[in-house]
């Protein structure tokens, strides 16, 4: 859909230079002699008890390669030697055999389909990319789960309803059709974005039992990548890497656990969901903590605030006024601790929690032509306020939203 994710630009593609890394052990050697601060704790973090004065290179290239994600500064060089040969098979275009035209690559949006194709996958591509992350995502039939998804869909992210409707139409009918292929894989992150829609497609594949081998690639970290917010930030090369090294066949325990948790998250309470989560076992590792970051969405008690909204106050108040995209910036790369949102999604947030008797934000460039993300987003008093927690913005809040099945409204519209 339209509030999918594309991919991300500006952040970093996790390709390593050796050069650069060897220049990286130089200067912290150079620094942590020089008895500057940051060095050395960089230092005693990963070599501890480690005296400075008997510090050598050597002991500086383990640092840069734990600070990578690698355990020693041989891993580390063989990982970039291994994705500088497939960069070098790529730019050849000698690409290695991966998949086969048999195999059907499944993912929740379109942001690798091109990056597929450069790193020598032949296989087919499916998207299905119905946000649950957003929206009513109630206990009821398809057809009109299906019906309720598209309103959704068509109203918060600008879409006339029949193209959202006939597109959702198209994915789900896709699903039908995953025993047509010999090899079926399922790519994902560790986000709510991603780990709601795979709890959904293990409920469904569950059900359907399709004669087809299953794999699933979940990450939720990338060696080399400090900060790892999806597959689609990936260069092909790394997409490899992850087909050789995060590859796992889809379990039956899978299935049973997918099972379990799309019913939750489709359920009118938090209480099965949160069940799951204090129970802490998964046969999916990202996904607790995605469904744990799914329940944040729910008003606080002290503040009425979910996550995404008390963040987003942060941000305005600890660098004052900023263009919307400025704030979702700071959210997407500093802020959420499991980045989630696409910038249409996060346009859908900005105009809920305009819905309110007090406005916590205040446009300062009211122009209505201005393209959203260039408007200037202001904190208000009131915003200060429920942001401290001296008030509670269930008060004042006069819209309507969801967390899967749980409908939120505003305090007032209860009594």
């Amino acid at each position: 859909m339209s509030a999918s994710r594309t991919s991300k630009s500006g952040i970093f593609d996790g390709r390593l230079n050796l050069e650069q890394q060897r220049k990286r052990a130089k200067e912290l050697l150079k620094s942590a002699r020089a008895q500057q601060g940051d060095a050395q704790t960089r230092i005693s973090i990963h070599l501890p008890g480690k005296s400075i004065e008997d510090l050598q290179l050597a002991d500086s290239q383990i640092v840069i390669a734990r600070e990578n994600g690698f355990a020693s500064w041989p891993k580390l060089k063989s990982h970039i030697d291994r994705i500088t040969e497939h960069q070098r098979q790529i730019a050849s275009g000698h690409l290695p055999k991966l998949d086969t035209v048999q195999t059907l690559h499944l993912r929740c949006g379109s942001d690798i389909s091109h990056c597929l194709k450069l790193a020598g996958f032949v296989g087919a591509f499916m998207e299905f990319s119905d946000p649950f992350c957003q929206g009513p995502v109630p206990d009821v039939p398809l057809p009109d789960f299906i019906e309720t998804r598209a309103r959704f869909i068509a109203s918060s992210y600008r879409i006339d309803f029949p193209d959202a409707f006939s597109r959702l139409q198209r994915e789900y009918a896709g699903l039908a059709t995953l025993g047509d292929y010999d090899h079926v894989v399922l790519w994902f992150e560790h986000d709510s974005y991603d780990q709601l829609i795979l709890a959904f497609l293990l409920d469904f594949i569950a059900n359907l039992r399709p004669q087809t081998r299953l794999d699933l690639i979940c990450v939720d970290r990338v060696p080399g990548v400090e900060r790892f917010i999806g597959l689609g930030q990936l260069s092909p090369e790394l997409l490899i890497w992850c087909w050789e090294n995060a590859r796992a066949p889809v379990s039956d325990a899978m299935l049973a656990f997918g099972q379990t948790v799309w019913p939750a998250i489709r359920a009118s309470k938090p209480d099965a969901l949160r069940a799951i989560i204090d129970n802490g076992q998964s046969p999916i590792p990202c996904m607790i903590a995605a469904l744990d970051r799914h329940l944040c969405e729910l008003p606080d008690p002290g503040n009425g605030l979910g996550l995404t909204q008390e963040l987003t106050l942060q941000i305005l108040d600890d660098f004052g006024p900023l263009p919307a995209g400025k704030v979702f910036g700071h959210l997407m790369l500093s802020y959420e601790p499991l980045p989630f949102l696409g910038d249409l999604m996060f346009r859908e947030i900005l105009a809920d929690m305009k819905q309110t008797s007090s406005p916590l934000f205040d446009f300062a460039d009211n122009q209505p032509h201005t393209p959203w993300p260039e408007q200037i987003l202001s904190l208000t008093e009131t915003g200060h306020e429920v942001l401290s927690g001296t008030r509670n913005f269930m008060e004042l809040y006069t819209g309507e939203r969801w967390v899967g099945g749980i409908r939120i409204l505003s305090v007032c519209s209860l009594r």
